[in-house]
């Protein structure tokens, strides 16, 4: 058995509202245990004896029956959580900044990313893992830093998402727990 942290990329943001409750009950559904729900953004942690990309597919298609919208995940095994923490060269938060991690499921898409987000005067970036990278923005000035807008073009819906490094943090420890 493997423990994973499985992410929902746009749940509760755009029109697309999906219970906490109501996804607990529909991932029960599914070949795995211990599914837990972190917060009400889309954060799941739970242990499976499948493959990532197995479990990827499996939530994929359960929200898009369930909820009926174009759900798109991206599923990290807990050694590779751990890693990417730990590799995280910034501080959670700080009073000026936010720490951000892009978690991706193809380190392609990834790879553009980052070469577009490097081209952008004063972003930093740095690659955690095949499947992350993290950034940095102003307190209060997410969703309009060059980066953040880049990120949510969509050419890279259906393989990323982003989490702030304290709710990485987050699901870690609950696997751990």
């Amino acid at each position: 058995m493997s423990k994973y942290a499985v992410f929902l990329r746009g749940i509760n943001v755009g029109g697309i509202k999906v219970k906490m409750a109501e996804l607990r009950t529909a991932l029960a559904t599914l070949p795995i245990s211990k599914a837990r729900t972190l917060l009400a953004s889309g954060n799941i942690v739970c242990t499976a004896e499948v493959s990532a990309p197995e479990l990827k597919t499996m939530v994929e298609t359960l929200l898009r029956e369930r909820f009926g919208y174009d759900a798109w995940v991206v599923v990290i095994d807990q050694p590779t959580l751990e890693s990417i923490i730990a590799t995280c060269p910034y501080p959670a938060d700080d009073d000026s900044t936010h720490c951000y991690i892009t978690l991706s499921s193809d380190p392609a898409t990834l790879d553009d990313l980052a070469r577009q987000g490097g081209a952008i005067p004063g972003v930093e970036l740095v690659r955690l893992s095949p499947e992350a990278l993290a950034w940095t923005a102003p307190a209060g000035g997410t969703l309009d830093s060059p980066f953040s807008k880049l990120s949510a073009k969509p050419r890279y819906k259906s393989t990323t998402t982003t989490r702030n490094v304290r709710t990485l943090v987050k699901c870690r420890d609950t696997m751990v727990g």
